[in-house]
């Protein structure tokens, strides 16, 4: 079997979303407009805080980040998914499958590396009010930020590289919208003892220490709330804090329950809509969540309207 060429298939099937035909334009209409809205929702966001002077600061220089990069992230499976729900044979070239699986990959461990620095960000913010500026400096920012996308271009490197080196030479349909990696890990006719390692080890290192470095960085913002418990500060920590974590809870808390906690009635379809949650709704959502409970990024929106409106009779 390892002799085989690995290109022996050209294509994969995508099998998609378990839609009855006549309701397929209903849904076809839904997630078109569910992927206008987190382009031009993410869009907004990094154009707000490129215009606005205000919101030159450590947080929204990774806020800006993650708009990115959840625009990119949705922008990976959306379009192919419209595409095939609109096509008599969903197919994707063998290439395209493992550049679609790659980006996939690399976007979602960014986001996930992104999640890490805004909290320790709010961390800092909180606990160490009047160093902030001093430790949260513009070197250590980029550095986090290029940290972050060097480390996930690595991580998304490796598994591609392990799943190219594959042979695919029977089953090509995958039971699935997009080309991940566990159900193409299923067609293949290779041994893939090497991939599930790999899987597992860097399934600790970029969701587990992520996770728990949030959690341990919202740990110690809890603990210095309680020392000096008043009702503003209290109030101050939620405002600054309450976006990052409605945020961190719908990204982790899907990808959580799907890979780290699988069960064993786990079905096709319910991975598929849990799949579905942190690639579109969570890209979808964020935008709404730090843009109505954020004061700086409504007083921005403010700014920058008036100032196209009324700048060119000044």
């Amino acid at each position: 079997m390892t002799g085989r060429n690995q290109t022996a298939i050209t294509e994969f099937l995508l099998q998609g979303l378990p839609i009855e035909p006549e309701q397929k334009h209903l849904f076809y209409a839904l997630f078109l407009v569910m992927y206008v809205t987190t382009v031009l929702g993410n869009l907004l966001i990094i154009f707000l805080i490129r215009l606005d002077s205000q919101l030159h600061t450590p947080m929204y220089l990774f806020l800006s980040n993650l708009s990115f990069s959840d625009l990119c992230f949705s922008s990976v499976t959306m379009p192919k998914l419209l595409q095939n729900m609109q096509s008599q044979v969903p197919s994707i070239p063998y290439a395209g499958c493992l550049t679609q699986m790659y980006f996939f990959l690399f976007f979602a461990g960014l986001e996930d590396f992104l999640l890490v620095a805004m909290a320790y960000d709010r961390y800092v913010a909180i606990c160490f009010p009047l160093h902030y500026t001093t430790i949260m400096g513009p070197k250590l920012c980029l550095s986090l930020v290029a940290l972050s996308w060097g480390l996930t271009t690595l991580y998304a490197m490796l598994h591609t590289l392990l799943m190219a080196r594959l042979c695919f030479c029977a089953d090509n349909v995958i039971p699935h919208f997009f080309c991940d990696m566990s159900a193409l890990l299923k067609l293949s006719c290779s041994d893939t003892r090497v991939n599930d390692l790999v899987i597992f080890t860097m399934g600790a290192l970029i969701v587990v220490i992520p996770f728990l470095l949030i959690v341990t960085s919202y740990a110690r913002i809890l603990s210095s709330i309680l020392k000096v418990p008043s009702a503003r500060g209290i109030r101050k920590a939620f405002s600054t804090c309450g976006s990052h974590l409605a945020v961190v809870s719908l990204f982790y808390g899907t990808v959580i329950a799907l890979y780290l906690c699988p069960s064993a009635d786990n079905s096709t379809v319910k991975e598929m809509v849990m799949a579905m949650m942190y690639t579109v709704v969570t890209p979808m959502l964020n935008p709404f969540i730090y843009s109505l409970r954020n004061r700086d990024m409504k007083g921005a929106l403010g700014r920058v309207f008036c100032r196209k409106i009324f700048s060119p009779y000044l």
